[in-house]
């Protein structure tokens, strides 16, 4: 089921399985990547309550070994409607027979869309339900459309000269690192950037990054408190991600316990956790 959200300048389209975001328009123009799946058939994912891949994809807890695929669970999950207004609604998905199979931990996400003028806010709140430590990541893996040649795109870091990558090796991360030198606080755009999968960036400078398109923006993502970035698109598709995120794949050297998995956001019993960030369309 889709919902829709309204204002004088936007309007989002949200589904409830993955409470994924699948459309954001201004002036009938759309922004979101349409979901292809030549390319990749998705649109805004949520990732919870991993942020990439484990190593062997599982994880060790109380001497039981688990198992959690790429990215996490909560995308293929049909999510809980809670209240919808014009420009505001709320998902909600709690832990369930099935979810405990492979994430032993009591939960409830909530995913919130409000719009505000001429942005779409996306917030994320976690609680911990249980009565032991959760371990968790969170992330926002949303697909901006780029019809036109992809090379006429720069991104604008607000405040970042220089970009340090991080490189995979089989989907886990490595201590190979890229240094991207900005030019005016930019990056131009080329497939050749993501010849070997995402860019991984643990740290930042900047709140804020500007699509460009022949040096004017498009669109803006505010990360908010969000730490860690990811880049990343497929060769020759007319999109790129840009992923807010708390955590991030396994490390080659990961001993599988989630508790010290770099990155990880640990909740005590009953504990709450709250994150945003934003999407504004010029």
């Amino acid at each position: 089921m889709n919902i829709t959200l309204t204002n004088d300048t936007l309007t989002a389209t949200i589904n409830t399985k993955g409470a994924e975001l699948i459309s954001l328009k201004k002036d009938s123009k759309e922004f979101i990547w349409e979901g292809n799946p030549e390319f990749w058939g998705k649109h805004s994912p949520i990732l919870f309550p991993i942020v990439g891949t484990l190593k062997n994809n599982s994880y060790n807890y109380n001497g039981k070994q688990y198992h959690l695929s790429r990215h996490g669970f909560a995308r293929d999950n049909d999510f809980i409607v809670s209240e919808v207004t014009e420009n505001k609604a709320v998902f909600s998905l709690s832990s369930s027979k099935e979810t405990l199979e492979n994430y032993p931990f009591d939960f409830e996400l909530r995913v919130i869309y409000i719009l505000d003028n001429d942005s779409l806010i996306l917030q994320y709140e976690v609680f911990n339900k249980g009565i032991s430590k959760m371990p968790f990541s969170i992330g926002g893996h949303p697909a901006f459309a780029l019809p036109n040649n992809f090379e006429n795109y720069s991104l604008r870091f607000e405040n970042d000269e220089s970009i340090i990558s991080y490189s995979l090796k089989e989907d886990l991360l490595s201590e190979e690192t890229t240094t991207f030198e900005l030019t005016e606080n930019q990056l131009p755009l080329a497939y050749s950037l993501f010849a070997n999968d995402a860019l991984i960036i643990k740290k930042l400078a900047s709140d804020k990054i500007q699509i460009l398109e022949n040096n004017v923006p498009k669109v803006e993502i505010q990360l908010g408190k969000f730490p860690n970035l990811g880049l990343w698109t497929k060769d020759k598709a007319p999109f790129l991600c840009i992923e807010p995120w708390y955590g991030y794949s396994d490390t080659i050297a990961s001993t599988g316990d989630l508790f010290k998995k770099e990155g990880i956001i640990i909740l005590n019993e009953k504990e709450a956790f709250e994150t945003s960030f934003g999407i504004k369309i010029f």
